[in-house]
């Protein structure tokens, strides 16, 4: 048997006919930039993340960085942030010339510890040379942050939040909708998300006018009105296209988001129920240590942790099954980032997860009978150890 780690084939083949009508009618109308399509998805998007407006932009990583443009980041500024994540969440503040600033993870959720990013915003304060001016959150692999003790960090401090959110559409933190809590929220539409575009596509989401104004502005050159330019800005505009085909698939979103827990308690219940979870298996924690309140998880991805994670990895695709581990080496490590002095061990969760971290197949097509292929080959890869 054959389990894809992602198969966008099999949602195709569900809203072709759909997606067909809404190119056709782009095509039709031959308004391609920006527009009435992008407008709508806008409008929706902001309704759907409890915010009250929201600015397409060309991919997730353009959203990170307009975001940053918008709160007029300097060379030199420092930007607190998690070295556990996707590339361009710190990319985009070297791009900048700003400096990530990287702060560990919680071991539970992979998430950014908020208890290490106090530490860390103490011992700069103690030098009168620090320029912190903003935290990123990376709401990882589908549930946000602990944002309660960010933002109130953020306030102490006169800090901007950005929330990356490139992989948590519809996530909720204590009932709020991940995006809404920071001063701005970002989301990516690369085709593997959650609500993902037939090519590259990112949103802005803000209740605060100013900087949705402005990230308006930036998105097209910095231009207002057009031909005259104030500041600079880049070619950050969201095509009709993708959001034609975005809003057809947004219609979907909590159902395929329902069906991607439903596949995750699946797992969840087999592992724990066959002995794995406890003895070679750490299953994905969608919780909070401190909170009773609402957290909705929407398992962009479904990690695990494991013993033998290489070997298991090379077994399961000697039987067909697809995996994938984000993320191999944490940022901190990277080459890109050797200036910034980090050394090995500087982050100890984060580089122990890189160690053992793997994603199975978790988007909602799965049929049972490939659910149920996937744990018996991890049952056997371990029962014969």
């Amino acid at each position: 048997m054959k389990v894809p780690f992602l198969d966008l084939k099999a949602q195709y083949f569900t809203i072709k006919e759909e997606i067909r009508l809404a190119i056709d009618e782009v095509l039709e109308s031959q308004y391609f930039i920006l527009g009435p399509k992008v407008e709508e998805l806008e409008k929706n998007i902001a309704g759907y993340s409890h915010t009250t407006y929201a600015a397409g932009v060309s991919s997730g990583t353009d959203a990170l960085l307009v975001s940053l443009m918008a709160i007029d980041i300097k060379p030199g500024d420092e930007i607190i942030t998690t070295p556990f994540t996707f590339f361009s969440t710190a990319g985009v503040i070297a791009r900048l010339k700003a400096i990530p600033v990287f702060v560990d993870i919680d071991p539970l959720t992979y998430n950014i510890d908020p208890d290490k990013i106090n530490e860390i915003i103490e011992e700069k304060n103690k030098n009168s040379n620090a320029r912190v001016r903003c935290i990123i959150p990376v709401h990882l692999f589908g549930q946000c942050a602990d944002m309660d003790p960010i933002m109130e960090i953020a306030k102490e401090h006169n800090l901007y939040v950005i929330e990356d959110a490139a992989q948590s559409i519809g996530a909720e933190y204590k009932g709020k909708k991940a995006g809404s809590m920071g001063d701005l929220g970002i989301f990516s539409f690369f085709p593997s998300k959650n609500l993902g575009g037939y090519g590259d596509g990112g949103m802005v989401v803000t209740n605060n006018q100013k900087l949705y104004e402005k990230v308006k502005i930036l998105r097209v050159h910095g231009s207002q009105p057009k031909y005259y330019h104030k500041i600079v800005g880049g070619n950050f505009r969201l095509d009709a296209l993708q959001a034609a085909v975005l809003m057809v698939k947004f219609r979907y979103l909590d159902q395929w988001s329902q069906k991607r827990r439903d596949n995750a308690e699946y797992y969840n219940k087999r592992f724990k129920d066959s002995g794995l979870e406890k003895k070679f298996i750490k299953i994905p924690e969608p919780i909070y240590k401190h909170s009773q309140d609402k957290n909705y998880h929407i398992y962009n991805q479904y990690t695990i942790r494991t013993q033998g994670r290489d070997r298991l990895r090379q077994f399961l695709k000697e039987n067909g099954i697809g995996t994938e581990v984000y993320y191999p080496l944490p940022l901190h490590l990277q080459e890109c980032f050797n200036n910034l002095d980090y050394r090995r061990d500087d982050f100890p969760v984060s580089e122990e997860a890189s160690s053992c971290v793997l994603s199975l197949p978790i988007y909602p097509e799965l049929s049972e009978e490939q659910k149920e292929y996937v744990v018996k080959k991890i049952e056997e890869f371990y029962h014969t150890q």
